[in-house]
């Protein structure tokens, strides 16, 4: 088995750092080693003790670098790579005018191909390794998204997107074909090497009542999959799901009614939730997903982050490209922290990382296996350059702590702070 050590600051959790005192649940070495076996982590310590033990492993000394585990995006629409910060609409305007006529291109499977891999490159570039992404109602553009991240060693979520109402003709499916579609595509893909499949409703107003319980059906036979939609990301979306469904209780009753909610449920957004929607949401164990540079971008709100976390739901990070006007996590780590800053709570560092991390891990129900740096997790790994430009240099060397060296690269930081990127144990980047 080939060994790869790579030596430097290195950065893991033992907990969640958004309960309780964060500093608990730090696991920070500033001359530590995470060893690589084959495409996982074997051995995690001291640098120098590693290198003594394993003197047969290819090393990599990054210095001062921090070794992180890769980061993870937890929501995300590959199709709209193409038209990313599109200007000046809010979301149903910005669906009709920019979002469904890009989609409508991915019947054709040569440009679908292109958009998978200019996406994964990208997401690659700004330590993204892995991916939860919405892709159209075209089977085609499926599977251009887990061939290429399948080319590229990476564990992605994905999966057709259903509607069947509220769109143009050229992206209706059916109640019947979305069902017998998504689950063609679920057999061909799920357990796949590393792909996963996640059942994807677009959102209510785009599903009749009959998709949705067909989906939600399917998942009843399926429940090892996730299901992926969206809920209460803009008030005139909610007052138009009401129209829609004026039996529901709230947003969330339209999918608990067809079988849409349950633990390895995803909602993207969440931001203007009533109260039974988060009782019943921490009830299930259901995940919801912050997405801030989109949020600020088309004007849907300020997620209440820490007033969630109290309700111990799980939370993921996610840069929603192409409403997210950023490929970076380091970016959506920013706009994160601004959100917080506005809502009266400063995120530190640690818990910033962690949410890009281990956070959005936890919310795909894969903890442990991807957003980790610990022994036994996949070698998944991101290393950023805390120097990667002059005005973050000379921040920097004013640091007081790793902390104080971190948050400005969270702040200011793009690709240029990425120093390499390790997917499956196999280095992707060379370095810069």
């Amino acid at each position: 088995m080939t060994k790869h050590l790579l030596i430097g600051q290195t950065l893991g959790f033992s907990g969640n750092p958004l309960l309780g005192d964060w500093a608990d649940t730090i696991v920070f070495d500033s001359a530590g080693g995470v060893l690589i076996g084959g495409d996982r982590i074997i051995a995690m310590g001291n640098g120098a003790a590693l290198r003594a033990a394993h003197p047969d492993a290819t090393v990599t000394d990054y210095g001062d670098a921090l070794i992180s585990a890769g980061f993870v995006d937890a929501h995300m629409h590959y199709p709209q790579t193409g038209m990313i910060a599109s200007w000046g609409k809010q979301l149903i305007d910005w669906l009709n005018t920019y979002t469904f006529p890009e989609e409508a291109r991915f019947g054709d499977r040569g440009y679908a191909d292109d958009a998978a891999g200019r996406t994964l490159d990208l997401a690659l570039a700004h330590g993204t390794t892995t991916l939860t992404s919405f892709c159209t109602i075209h089977p085609e553009s499926v599977d251009a998204f887990f061939e290429a991240a399948s080319s590229r060693r990476m564990a992605v979520i994905a999966g057709k997107t259903c509607m069947d109402r509220n769109a143009p003709d050229t992206l209706r499916d059916s109640a019947q074909s979305a069902y017998d579609d998504s689950k063609a595509l679920l057999e061909r893909w799920h357990g796949k090497g590393r792909a996963s499949y996640a059942i994807t409703p677009r959102f209510s107003p785009t599903s009749t009542p009959d998709q949705l319980a067909a989906l939600g059906a399917l998942w009843s036979e399926y429940p090892q999959c996730l299901m992926q939609t969206h809920l209460s990301e803009q008030l005139p979306e909610i007052a138009w799901v009401k129209e829609l469904f004026p039996q529901a209780r709230d947003y969330l009753d339209t999918y608990e009614a067809f079988g849409l909610l349950s633990e390895r449920g995803l909602y993207g957004h969440a931001i203007h939730l009533e109260s039974r929607e988060i009782a019943r949401l921490a009830e299930v164990g259901a995940a919801v997903v912050h997405c801030p540079t989109s949020n600020t971008f088309i004007g849907s709100g300020l997620f209440d982050l820490m007033g969630l976390a109290k309700t111990s739901l799980s939370i993921g990070l996610a840069t929603d490209t192409g409403g997210g006007s950023s490929f970076s996590m380091l970016r959506t780590m920013a706009a994160a922290y601004e959100i917080g800053q506005l809502r009266g709570t400063a995120l530190h560092p640690a818990q910033l990382m962690w949410l890009a991390t281990e956070g959005s891990a936890g919310a795909l129900k894969m903890s442990g296996e991807i957003g980790r740096l610990g022994v036994g997790a996949a070698a998944d790994i991101t290393v950023l350059d805390l120097h990667s430009t002059p005005a973050i240099m000379q921040r920097a060397q004013r640091a007081v702590d790793i902390w104080d060296a971190v948050f400005p690269t969270i702040m200011m930081g793009d690709d240029r702070a990425v120093r390499d990127v390790w997917v499956a144990g196999k280095k992707q980047r060379a370095l810069s």
